[in-house]
Order: structure tokens, then sequence, then C-alpha cells
């Protein structure tokens, strides 16, 4: 799939027409109050939905309560299996690749300044992080999932960023794309799977082919559920990779915006490790797995963990060799996995189920254990670009 400047500019064009229009239609009738207050009861999939929910917004629930029929059940299988064999390191990827990969977008972290309470910077890496342990549950399509109710907030949530943006005149479109467009959803695609991949690599996991392809075909199958235009995604990691390095040249760079949230997001870490000793660790690991260049433009301050950090994927591999050899191990291994996780995410949302909401109005401030064999092991194509 060749990727060309005037593609990506076509795709900076493009919302979501059915959240889209299911949101505007909210705004007009004044039904926004009414659909948030009952959707707190819509949080598992196939529930009965409460009286009294807008008729657009039963429509819209209807349309989207399924996942798209092309999907390999066997490879959300795979997927699933990856992630409870690489839990703590994905969450690890996420908190401190992906979303400072979001913040050296300017114009993503401009949107996200605008659309976030500032005060509650836990709350977007909550979302974040409940969303894909839902996602990897062995029911998460299922009656009683919390996964499909979730990803149908998030996509009107989408939506209505870019009614509110666009309607008040607080988003340039010419210059800077429709708020949320197809680009910028294909992209955060990218963030949260191929540089995840990228992430694990760098710290030394041994990750299969296999495994690698199915975490990928996963957050495909998420994107399909987000309103991304399928025919515009790619379908392999070699044409991924071929979007993302196309995206970031395009976009990246430094801003204002991206430093203030990746000071947020280094401070609320800070809070999480215990004690004060390893706090550094936090800026050295974003340092280590965004690069200097990047880490730079978001003024990851240098600490005396950024040499110490390199020694990460020696003991990961010390680690790997025990899960290898040992049953128990493996099992143990995975229990703290998971316990870490856990842990982390209560740590995020303070023992609260977060909720995702169409906002009735945007912050003023800111104007805006696998069952696969260690063979064929995954690797970045030749020729990555550094990050």
């Amino acid at each position: 799939m060749n990727r060309t400047e005037a593609s990506m500019d076509a795709l900076r064009q493009t919302g979501d027409e059915l959240a889209d229009g299911t949101v505007a239609t909210l705004f007009e009738r004044g039904e926004v109050g009414t659909f948030n207050s009952l959707m707190r009861y819509v949080s598992t999939a196939g529930a009965p939905l409460p009286d009294g929910l807008p008729e657009v917004a039963r429509e819209y629930l209807e349309a989207t309560r399924v996942p798209p029929n092309w999907v390999d059940w066997s490879e959300m299988e795979k997927a699933r299996l990856f992630f409870i064999d690489n839990n703590v390191h994905v969450s690890t990827a996420l908190s401190f690749a992906s979303m400072p990969a979001c913040y050296v977008v300017p114009h993503v972290a401009r949107l996200l300044s605008a659309t976030h309470g500032l005060e509650y910077p836990a709350k977007r890496m909550a979302e974040t992080g409940q969303f894909t342990v839902r996602l990897m549950q062995p029911d998460a399509f299922e009656a009683g999932s919390r996964f499909i109710p979730a990803a149908q907030k998030v996509r009107l949530l989408h939506a209505s960023i870019r009614h509110h943006l666009r309607r008040e005149n607080r988003w340039d479109v010419d210059a800077l794309g429709v708020p949320i467009c197809q680009e910028d959803m294909i992209g955060g695609q990218m963030f949260f799977s191929l540089l995840v991949l990228d992430s694990l690599h760098r710290l030394g996991i041994h990750m299969s082919q296999e495994g690698a392809e199915a975490y990928y075909y996963a957050w495909r199958v998420v994107g399909a559920m987000l309103g991304v235009d399928q025919d515009a995604v790619p379908k392999s990691l070699e044409d991924a990779r071929q979007f993302l390095d196309l995206y970031m040249i395009r976009h990246m760079g430094p801003s204002e915006e991206g430093v203030r949230l990746t000071r947020q997001l280094i401070d609320l870490y800070e809070e999480v490790v215990p004690g004060t000793f390893f706090d550094p660790i936090v800026s050295a690991l974003i340092r280590y797995l965004v690069g200097d260049t990047c880490a730079d433009w978001l003024e990851v301050p240098h600490t005396p963990w950024d040499t110490v950090v390199k020694a990460v994927p020696h003991l990961l591999g010390v680690l790997e060799s025990i899960e290898d050899r040992s049953p128990l191990g493996a099992w143990a291994l995975d229990r703290i996995g998971h316990l870490t996780t856990v842990f982390e995410l209560s740590s995020l949302t303070r023992g609260r189920v977060m909720h995702y909401a169409v906002p009735e109005h945007l912050k003023k401030d800111y104007g805006v254990p696998g069952t696969t064999p260690r063979t064929r092991r995954w690797v970045p194509p030749t020729g990555v670009s550094g990050r």
C-alpha cells in the first residue's frame, strides 16, 4: 500500500459519518444531558437499554453493537494470549511510549489539552489502560462484556469533540484538518499497536511473529469499532510501518502543550512509584523508548537513570529465561504481570470505573501466556526510523 501526501491529506478532511450524525442530532434536540445520564447504566454488552434513551442514540447503539463480520476469532485469541504473556510490558509501552508519541504531534497535543480536564491527567491514562484490558478479556465481544459499550462511547466522544471544535470555530480545519480525522485515528491506532511492538522490541522482549501480527490485528478490529475507514487502514505490519513513519514525518515536532502534557504524565507516574528513589526511572524510560529527539522536544529531563535503564533488556532477558524453563516460573511471572497491571489501573482510577461521556462543553482555556512457540521472532522491518 503506497502512501502519498495527497492520500494522507484526503484522510485529514474526513471524520466519522455515523457518529458525527448521531452527536449532531443529540445536540440539536438538546438531549445530550439525558443521553449522558442514561448511558452510565449502559456498561455491559447485551443489557437492555434504559427507558428514555433518545431514539437516535438507540439507533446508533444498535448499529454498532457487534464487531465487524470479517473478524478472525482465532487471531483475536492469539492477541489475547499475547497480551496475557506481555501485559506488564504492554502497559509500560502504552504509558511511556504511546502517550508521549501522541504529545509529540503538536495538533494532537493541542486537542488533548483542549478536551481533557488538565487537572485530571490520571483520567486519560486510566481510560486508555482500562480500554485495553477490557479488549483483551476472553468475553470482550460477548454478552455481558464491558468492551463493546466502551468502544461505542469512545466513538461518540470523538464525534462530540469534532462537533464542538468545528461549531465554535475553535479549530482551523484548513490548516489542521478535521479534529480527530481519519488520519489521526489511524495514527493513534499505530501508536497503540505498532509503536507498542517497537517498544517491546527495544525492551528486549522476545515476541513471536504470530503474536506481534495478532496484536496488531486486534487493534485493527478496535479501529473498525471506533469508526476508522478500513479501506484506508494498513493491513500488514509492513504497511503500518510506512504509514506511521510518514505520519510522524508530516506532523511531529515540539509544542507547549506537548511539554505540559508530558510533565503531567511524569508527575502522575512518580506519584504511583513508591517512595522517591525510583522516581527518575519514569523520565528515563520515556527517553529510552521515544528517543532523545522526541524526548528533548517534550522536555523530558535527563537523569542518572538514563544509563541504568539501558540494562532493562538484559534483566527482562533473564526473566524470560526463567519463564521458558519453568512452568511454575511462567505462572508466577504472569501473575506478577497481572497484579502489576491491576495495581497501576487501581492507582490511576482511585478504584473507580471510568465512564466515557459526550462533553456538554469544552474547556475554554485552550480553545480547543502465549501458546505460540517462540519461533519466527518478530523484529522491526529494516529501515525503521529512529525515535
